[in-house]
């Protein structure tokens, strides 16, 4: 018996699914957040940030492409049909790697919104039952740990220079500020992975975490971020609403592919 054959065999069919859909999460959360941050390639307001830009938009790509890999054995599929064949509407990442690129202040509270929001929610999961996945998580949190570093530099720096820096910052976090929680929201098989121990903790619990982190820095700036959108919470929305601008970015990364699908790439 392989071992992918062995690990389909040890899972409940109900807690497949269940398991499935954490990696799905963590997996198009990532890729549509690296799909979106490559679009400042060649653009970024100076030369150092073009080259971090584009090696944090690769790093997420590649912690998606891993996540996939692990959901690929799981059921038995090909990761890059996953990835790349699915309609938009099939995609399940958070509402607020929904958000369009935007200027360099939104992008700039998003990923730090974003980052906060994974830190957590990977500390947790490097204590899942799944083998495979914990392991995975070690390895990703070591460049998230990076990414995170940058975010909160252009943070301060957004929010400590008056005027349009600091005014863009502010729209940025009224924008997409909203929609944060939607990283950490509850999924709709939460129960039976918290059971399983493959999520360690609930949502509730990580978006106090989260919180508790995100509100010092906050106050320290003096910055505010509103309150959670319904839908933000809710299992039935916070990963299933797909706006505008996601649907030209699904064009942009699925084209290719499109030409040919039976091609190997």
């Amino acid at each position: 018996m392989t071992a992918r054959a062995k690990r389909r065999r040890d899972l409940e069919p109900n807690l497949e699914m269940a398991t499935s859909e954490l990696l799905l999460a963590l997996a198009d959360d990532d890729f549509v957040l690296g799909f979106a941050d490559s679009e400042w390639t060649g653009i970024a307001p100076h030369l150092e940030e073009d080259v971090a830009m584009s090696s944090m938009a690769q790093d997420e790509l590649g912690h998606a492409a891993a996540y996939y890999g692990l959901l690929a054995d799981l059921v038995d599929a090909d990761p890059d049909r996953i990835a790349y064949d699915r309609p938009a509407d099939g995609f399940r990442h958070c509402r607020l790697v929904d958000h369009g690129r935007g200027d360099w202040a939104r992008t700039m509270a998003r990923r730090w919104l974003y980052d906060t929001a994974n830190a957590v929610r990977l500390e947790a999961l490097a204590g899942s039952t799944s083998r495979p996945l914990a392991e995975l998580v070690v390895k990703v949190r070591r460049e998230e740990t990076y990414h995170l570093l940058h975010d909160e530099a252009w943070l301060e720096r957004l929010a400590r220079h008056d005027g349009e820096p600091r005014r863009r910052l502010v729209e940025a976090l009224e924008l997409v500020g909203p929609d944060a929680p939607s990283v950490l929201a509850p999924l709709r098989s939460e129960a039976l992975l918290v059971d399983a121990g493959i999520q360690p903790l609930p949502g509730t619990q990580l978006l106090s975490q989260w919180a508790a982190r995100i509100e010092p820095v906050l106050g320290r700036l003096g910055l505010d971020l509103p309150a959670p959108s319904p839908a933000a919470l809710d299992p039935a929305t916070a990963r299933s609403e797909h706006g505008p601008a996601f649907t030209w970015l699904w064009t942009e990364f699925s084209s290719v592919r499109a030409l040919d699908p039976q091609a190997t790439w």
